[in-house]
């Protein structure tokens, strides 16, 4: 199983992704909203979404887990 963490902190914009999706390296899986700034949070792990562990609006922290892969 493979984690994607957010790199720094911020509030989730968007959830590009759900659960049965199939994601390759390098595919946007979040955008984070920082400082009016939106900045996607990228895979480093081809796979299928397992489990989204944020909901838009939420506020996550640097090195929280955003998406699980299998």
């Amino acid at each position: 199983m493979s984690q994607i963490a957010a790199s720094m902190a911020g509030n989730v914009w968007k959830v590009l992704v759900n659960p049965g999706d199939q994601v390759e390296v390098e595919q946007d899986v979040v955008i984070l909203e920082s400082m009016k700034m939106e900045i996607p949070i990228a895979s480093e792990f081809s796979g299928t979404v397992k489990e989204v562990k944020v909901n838009e609006g939420d506020f996550v922290n640097e090195g929280d887990i955003l998406v699980e892969l299998e």
